[in-house]
């Protein structure tokens, strides 16, 4: 019966917290002038033939507040751990004990902070931009739905329940942004 078209607004919530979980991880990646073990996340390593996450091959600390160390297990990965930092793009110079690579976080200039913050404006333009083309997969749903005997009435409750969605996760994506941005930009 037409009464019992329902549109899965738990399917598009849940692609719109993965698009809200993908920001925080890149969120996570941007250095902020304090030393976090998450800054490494991103990196792969050239290890046993494949690429390997960070901390898979090594322990990764945080034993003062400007300062992140690796512990590579493998004597052998060393040079590889150090030369993926080199060439991560966080501007961290990687110095060598033994197998312990210490990455010393640098303070950061006012032109870094702002690079920064069009770096995570960006970031966050990229998850609007994911949970908008959730919206239009839903409503893309409703429209089928409509073709398939939906009532006029279902489809404008449809279509509001998936817009308030966006909405809040839109305005979640800005208050991530506008956090990380005073974090940056904190001295």
């Amino acid at each position: 019966m037409a009464d019992e078209i329902e549109i899965d607004t738990g399917d598009l919530e849940r692609r719109m917290e993965g698009a809200i979980g993908a920001l925080k991880t890149e969120f996570a990646s941007l250095r902020t002038g304090r030393a976090s073990a998450s800054m490494l996340e991103p990196i792969m390593v050239d290890a046993y033939g494949q690429k390997t996450p960070i901390n898979q091959v090594g322990t990764v600390n945080v034993p003062e507040p400007r300062m992140v160390t690796v512990n590579v297990w493998d004597k052998g990965l060393v040079g590889k751990v150090e030369k993926a930092i080199r060439e991560s793009g966080l501007g961290i110079n990687p110095q060598l004990n033994g197998t312990i690579i210490m990455l010393p976080i640098p303070e950061l200039n006012e032109q870094r902070r702002k690079e920064l913050t069009k770096v995570a404006a960006q970031y966050a333009e990229h998850a609007r931009v994911a949970v908008r083309n959730v919206r239009r997969d839903g409503m893309d749903q409703i429209k089928k739905a409509k073709g398939d005997g939906m009532s006029e009435d279902d489809q404008k409750f449809w279509e509001s329940e998936v817009q308030s969605l966006t909405d809040r996760f839109i305005k979640h994506v800005d208050e991530l942004l506008d956090g990380k941005q005073a974090e940056i930009m904190q001295v």
